[in-house]
């Protein structure tokens, strides 16, 4: 299961993003613009094209300085991510000791995850409430996964279902944590119930917090690891029906910054990674009826493809922030820049996105069932 190539054309089609990489790849390259003002400059025939176009040597400056400049930048955010070092002790290969562990990688993006990392023989140990729906695919016969029942908004269950991977796993402490499990009820904050506002902020949220503390410990100790946020761009653009998922969502971003400063700062742990992906309205049953977007910049996501964003960041070993579409760095993770007019706007419009909403409630265990005998008690009392 190879990941696209950054030239090929995505699942999702032609959009900006694609335009974007061709421009980065075309014009904004400084291969290509940097001898072509040489030339421009130095040789008799460019001399006098510029000479019979005057602006067309000024043009050619500015797209060299444009690419130039967006490749430094770039250049400095991967080095200031991974605190200016290196870690080349990564072992993929059956005999290393690197061991994955992804929440809610029984279906969805996080499924898509496990399958990219089972096809290159990497060891996975998947914590759920679900049971696993790899069959679906016929690709069932995963040797390197273990499934683990695990309710993330208990802590007991995270430490049993931690307890059985390490046995499964002949002792081998997790060097990969994917925080990708969430939950969405889609209701308005009046309408939801103190259990489900709860029980969002415990699987989107509490249990990020309760897996590091659990995790992280070895990672430290051998300045080697990585912690994947799988968020959402709703932790930037807050919309209606969506309070408490946007709100859990935000504060797993926040801990994912905290994290990576006291990583270096405090643990001295400089080669322990941290990645946080921000993904838009993504086809899984999670958000079935979502309203998709306008397939050119707002596109909706296929799964596949945010999985490749993520294992292609664990295989790198490098920190960083991804954003998808690439195009809502320039839109979403700016908004708070804009002018208050502008965003009070969007975040009135934004609710038409879950008119539509019939998305997947995964059975939540106990909380859940708590919920339905308050309602129960209130109806009866009603």
């Amino acid at each position: 299961m190879p990941l696209h190539s950054s030239l090929s054309l995505p699942r999702e089609g032609f959009t900006i993003d694609v335009l974007g990489r061709i421009l980065k790849h075309t014009a904004l390259n400084p291969v290509i613009t940097l001898p072509l003002l040489l030339l421009a400059r130095f040789t008799q025939k460019g001399q006098g094209l510029t000479g019979a176009h005057p602006k067309l040597l000024k043009h050619v400056k500015t797209l060299l300085y444009l690419g130039l400049a967006d490749r430094i930048s770039a250049w400095l955010d991967r080095n200031a991510a991974n605190n200016w070092t290196r870690d080349d002790t990564w072992d993929w290969t059956e005999t290393g000791n690197e061991l994955v562990v992804v929440t809610g990688g029984s279906d969805g993006i996080g499924k898509e995850i496990v399958l990219q990392l089972a096809a290159r023989g990497i060891r996975v140990a998947v914590l759920d409430i679900q049971a696993p729906t790899w069959a679906d695919d016929a690709t069932d016969n995963l040797p390197t996964v273990h499934y683990s029942h695990c309710d993330l908004s208990s802590p007991p269950s995270i430490d049993a279902a931690l307890a059985d991977v390490r046995t499964h796993f002949a002792g081998r402490e997790p060097t990969v944590l994917i925080n990708n499990a969430g939950v969405c009820f889609g209701k308005p904050l009046l309408e939801s119930s103190p259990h489900l506002v709860r029980k969002t902020f415990a699987v989107n949220t509490l249990a990020h917090f309760d897996l590091a503390q659990r995790l992280l410990p070895s990672m430290v100790a051998r300045d080697h690891g990585m912690v994947v946020t799988v968020a959402s761009q709703a932790a930037f653009v807050a919309a209606p029906l969506l309070a408490d998922y946007a709100a859990s969502k935000a504060a797993a971003l926040a801990l994912h910054e905290a994290l990576a400063a006291e990583l270096a700062t405090v643990y001295n742990a400089p080669r322990v990674r941290t990645v946080a992906v921000c993904q838009n309205y993504t086809r899984t049953r999670l958000f079935e009826g979502f309203k998709e977007g306008d397939g050119w910049v707002n596109y909706t996501l296929h799964p596949q493809t945010v999985a490749e964003a993520v294992v292609g960041k664990v295989l790198e070993g490098s920190s960083g922030l991804v954003v998808l579409p690439a195009a809502g760095w320039w839109v979403s993770a700016k908004v708070r820049g804009w002018p208050l007019w502008m965003q009070v706007g969007l975040r009135k419009r934004c609710v038409e996105l879950m008119q539509g909403w019939r998305g997947r409630v995964v059975e939540q265990g106990r909380e859940e069932e708590e919920d339905g005998a308050e309602k129960e008690g209130e109806e009866k009392a009603a």
